[in-house]
């Protein structure tokens, strides 16, 4: 057996079949114009450049850098250089509200003003028909009158009793001498003792007749001794009378106390109202003032005086009020409530309470910018100044005034005329 190798590829290539020629490769020719619906060929990505991501990096850590650099300068600032202030949004204007009401009972007969009319003092408001007014004015003008002719006639009577006096004098020295010459006669035989007797009864009845005389004169001088017709007690109260009719015609006009604006006005045309009746109110729009409540952890450096920005919800931050700490509160909230809590029962959770601070606003301002009674405010005290009182001036005099409505100039002017026309002696 003979022991053989492979053959050499050479010697078997007659034995394998030939080998079919492969065909050959078409290759297409484009066509001249690609079809308008052949979708686009997509570009290749342009490659990156490197220097950009590097001058973008650095962009980012120069603006990092900037920004930390403004935080750390913030915080510096903060800490450091940072004006002393507090603040509060829970703020709100507050005023006056002028009650107008009524001092005597009346009929409405007429009103001048309606809300949110601006009225001036002195201004008419309401008229309350004045016809039972006048009537009683005229019965107490015609009281004086009496009272004045009155206290005329009780001097007349001292001067008659005066005269009385010098009648009983005149009666007792005639009733005198007769009992003298009559003792005299009766001696020497020429008249009875009867006469005599009667003339002794004629002197003591004389003598009776001058004491009581007398008595008219002390009684007649008792009722204008000292006095003048005008002070005379009777004429006094006659003239009280008169006053207080006229103060009671006088509260039939009422007029407006104060300048402001009218609020709440609940009186009507023909309405009969009582004495003390709430009628309208006048709001004295020029002097508000703010009420800021501060948080207790904000007071500490808070003082009177110290000066403070405000800006309204109404004219929005670009107007800002200028003022100053008047006062500060004396108590929380919470402390004048109709039901104030009663911590020391039951479980109690702490609560930081606010307080009260009242900030003036300059009247200039609200003239430009006027606010009104219960808008919401932002208020900013400068609370660098620590060198001012925790509590304000004692209150010295009065802060507000009102004139009364008694009796005018012509009202005196009337009384002493009715004085004068009745004490003349030939007065009609």
């Amino acid at each position: 057996m003979d022991n053989q190798g492979p053959r050499p590829v050479a010697d078997d290539v007659d034995d394998q079949p030939a080998a079919v020629p492969a065909a050959p490769q078409v290759v297409p020719t484009p066509p001249a114009a690609a079809p308008a619906t052949a979708a686009p060929v997509a570009a290749a990505p342009p490659a990156k450049d490197p220097a950009k991501g590097r001058l973008r990096r650095r962009l980012f850590a120069v603006l990092g850098i900037v920004l930390l650099i403004a935080a750390v300068a913030y915080g510096v600032h903060a800490l450091f250089f940072a004006p002393a202030v507090e603040e509060t949004d829970d703020a709100y204007v507050a005023g006056d509200v002028v009650a107008i009401t009524s001092r005597e009972g009346g009929t409405v007969v007429a009103l001048y003003a309606d809300n949110t009319e601006a009225v001036r003092q002195g201004q008419p408001l309401i008229d309350l028909d004045p016809a039972t007014s006048d009537i009683n004015l005229s019965s107490a003008a015609a009281e004086l009158a009496r009272a004045v002719r009155s206290t005329r006639a009780n001097v007349s009577q001292v001067d008659e009793a005066q005269a009385g006096v010098a009648q009983a004098q005149a009666e007792l020295s005639r009733a005198q001498n007769d009992l003298t010459r009559r003792k005299g006669a009766a001696a020497d035989g020429a008249v009875s003792g009867e006469e005599v007797s009667h003339a002794a009864d004629a002197v003591t009845t004389a003598r009776a007749s001058l004491r009581l005389a007398l008595s008219r004169v002390a009684q007649a001088r008792s009722t204008v001794q000292g006095v003048t017709v005008a002070n005379n007690p009777a004429v006094l109260a006659a003239i009280a009378r008169y006053r207080n009719a006229a103060i009671a015609r006088g509260h039939m006009h009422i007029t407006a106390p104060v300048d402001g604006v009218v609020a709440q006005r609940t009186v009507q045309l023909g309405q009969q109202v009582a004495a003390g009746t709430p009628l309208m109110a006048v709001v004295p729009l020029r002097k508000v003032w703010v009420d800021a409540n501060f948080r207790e952890t904000q007071l500490g450096d808070i003082r009177i005086g110290q000066k403070a920005t405000i800006t309204s919800d109404m004219y929005g931050g670009k107007t800002v009020y200028h003022g100053h700490v008047i006062g500060l509160g004396a108590g929380s909230g919470n402390a004048f409530a109709l039901l104030p809590p009663q911590n020391a029962s039951g479980n109690w959770i702490k609560i930081v309470q606010r307080l009260p601070v009242r900030v003036a606003l300059d009247p200039r301002e609200l003239d430009r910018k006027p606010l009104r009674i219960g808008l919401s405010v932002d208020v900013t005290v400068d609370t660098a100044d620590v060198s001012g009182n925790l509590l304000a001036r004692p209150a010295v005099g009065k802060f507000q005034s009102q004139e009364s409505q008694g009796t005018s100039p012509a009202v005196e002017a009337e009384i002493r005329r009715i004085v004068a026309a009745n004490s003349a002696r030939h007065s009609g």
